[in-house]
């Protein structure tokens, strides 16, 4: 069940941070006034076509009025859930963090073996960072056309909008950690 009167004040705080009135909002929505004030109030149940009309007057997905905002503020991933994908050539790859709809962020473990090449990535879009440290055995990382060894404990972080290739040149296999931070092209409402 929803309560109304955190609804409406999820409604109210959305409206007044983006420094609309009960009239511009109501318009934007195309609902009356009285009803979105209303809602603001919690005194109206309004239904999911008005709710879909108020979030998409806000620009916010209908979600944002109707959960809990604190529903998404610890997210736990399991050891058992963490998503491991072996990949060609040897190398193995673990997303370590839980998936939160709208962050862009990722943890991941990579263990290369001796002497494994993981291939060249694409460059992201614009204001994407990894942060890197290897834990054990030594990683070449190509960053464009420049190449630089980590060994055991050393970190690095790199502007990810350009391609990147990670490498193990060593005889023992290299186990390092990814933290990335990549962005996504927005798109326009329509």
């Amino acid at each position: 069940m929803v309560d109304l009167a955190a609804m409406g004040e999820r409604l109210q705080a959305l409206r007044r941070e983006q420094g609309l009135t009960l009239q511009q909002l109501a318009r934007a929505a195309d609902v009356s006034v009285s009803m979105l004030s209303s809602v603001e109030r919690g005194r109206k149940a309004p239904t999911i076509v008005v709710l879909s009309r108020i979030a998409d007057g806000l620009g916010v997905p209908l979600a944002d009025l109707v959960g809990r905002p604190d529903a998404d503020r610890v997210v736990v991933r399991r050891a058992a859930d963490q998503d491991s994908v072996d990949e060609p050539g040897g190398w193995r790859r673990t997303i370590l963090t839980p998936v939160v709809p709208g962050v862009n962020f990722e943890w991941i473990r990579t263990t290369l073996p001796p002497g494994c090449d993981a291939g060249r990535f694409p460059a992201y879009a614009p204001g994407s960072h990894e942060f890197i440290v290897v834990e054990t055995g030594t990683l070449r990382l190509t960053i464009a056309d420049t190449s630089v060894d980590l060994h055991e404990g050393d970190s690095v972080y790199f502007a990810a909008d350009t391609a990147h290739a990670y490498a193990n040149d060593g005889v023992g296999s290299c186990t390092y950690y990814v933290a990335a931070l990549i962005m996504r092209p927005r798109t326009a409402r329509p």
